[in-house]
């Protein structure tokens, strides 16, 4: 493996989880749905933690967590304009408007993170000693949780959008409601979406429509 692009990833990695924070600190303002305001002040905190997480590693591997890179900074300027356009929309038009801005925003940042950390996982699995034993140990640590934040906000931003269009929204989203955790368990929660009445209630109840980890 390359060892300068194993510490590029884990810069992105840092930098990605530090204004992550910040995109949900600005998302939150433009929150009017009760259910997303909980999931996300929940990402928050646990974002918060992701980077503690990563920090630690940086000491475990002796990196040093203010080095700088290309991707680093195309991380920041990236999220900033995230943030921006967020700020502009809370005052441009309906609420209903930034909150569905918001929504997109949060699932761009959470892309890149959900990335990062399959890549650290990879890079854990190939890895033996010292480094191995810390990456794995973050990977573990983190990776449940990033992989809800991701899926879970997706299904939020596609209900938002539907509900935007007048059609019938599923609220919150099938991937909350069957705490999916996978890129197959979202693929069956968006499956079964058509068999969940308004407010996400289920309508039958097959094995479809129990939670993905009882499935």
């Amino acid at each position: 493996m390359k060892d300068a692009q194993i510490d590029e990833l884990l810069l992105q990695a840092l930098e990605t989880e530090v204004t992550g924070a910040k995109v949900y600190e600005t998302a939150l303002k433009c929150v009017t749905n009760k259910g997303l305001r909980e999931e996300w002040g929940k990402y928050l905190a646990e974002t918060k933690h992701h980077i503690q997480v990563v920090e630690r590693l940086f000491g475990q591997l002796g990196l040093d967590p203010k080095a700088s890179s290309p991707g680093r900074k195309a991380i920041h300027d990236i999220t900033a304009s995230l943030i921006a356009e967020m700020e502009k929309a809370l005052g441009a038009g309906p609420n209903e408007a930034a909150q569905l801005l918001a929504a997109e925003c949060v699932s761009q940042a959470e892309l890149k993170d959900h990335l990062n950390w399959e890549l650290i996982g990879e890079v854990a699995k190939n890895s033996q000693g010292e480094r191995g034993e810390a990456l794995t140990a973050a990977y573990q640590e983190v990776e449940d949780e990033e992989d809800e934040h991701f899926y879970h906000t997706v299904g939020w931003t596609r209900e938002l959008w539907i509900e935007a269009l007048g059609l019938q929204a599923v609220l919150p989203p099938p991937e909350e409601r069957r705490n999916v955790r996978t890129e197959v368990g979202a693929a069956r929660a968006r499956g079964a979406r058509d068999q969940m009445g308004p407010l996400g209630l289920l309508r039958s109840a097959s094995a479809d429509d129990l939670p993905e980890e009882m499935s």
